[in-house]
C-alpha cells in the first residue's frame, strides 16, 4: 500500500517495494492517478518495480513512462541502486545523471538522498 509522507513540505507518494511491476505508460497512469488523488507531487518508486525494459533505453520505454509523469505534472524519483544498470550501459548512466540534475526525474539510492534533495 502506497502511503503519503510530507518531506520538506513536498507532498510524497511512497510506493512499497512489492506490487505491480511498472511496465509501460499505462501502470505509470495508474500511479500518476493514484498520487494525483492523494495530492502528492512527487512518486517514489523502488527500482525493483520497474521493468528490465525502463532500463535499456533503445525500448523508450522509460522515455515514456516519464513523459506521462511530466504531462500531467507529476514528477517520479525511481528509489534504490542500479549500478549494474549503469555499469552495463553508458546511454543509462549519462540519462541518470543528467536527470538528477534536473527537477522531474531522480535516481536516490535511498530515502536519506531523496530528503537531502528535495531540502535543496
Amino acid at each position: 500500500m502506497s502511503t503519503l509522507e510530507r518531506i520538506h513540505d513536498v507532498p510524497v507518494l511512497l510506493c512499497p517495494a512489492e506490487g505491480e511491476t511498472v511496465a509501460g505508460e499505462r501502470e505509470a497512469l495508474d500511479l500518476i492517478g493514484d498520487a494525483s488523488y492523494q495530492g502528492a507531487e512527487w512518486v517514489v518508486l523502488p527500482a525493483e518495480r520497474l521493468g528490465a525494459d525502463f532500463f535499456r533505453l533503445r525500448t523508450r520505454v522509460a522515455g515514456d513512462i516519464v513523459q506521462k509523469f511530466a504531462n500531467y505534472g507529476m514528477r517520479l524519483a525511481v528509489l534504490g541502486d542500479i549500478s549494474a544498470h549503469t555499469e552495463a550501459s553508458a546511454a543509462l548512466r549519462d540519462f541518470v545523471r543528467e536527470s538528477d540534475r534536473g527537477r522531474q526525474l531522480w535516481f536516490p539510492v535511498d530515502l536519506d538522498d531523496l530528503r537531502a534533495r528535495l531540502a535543496s
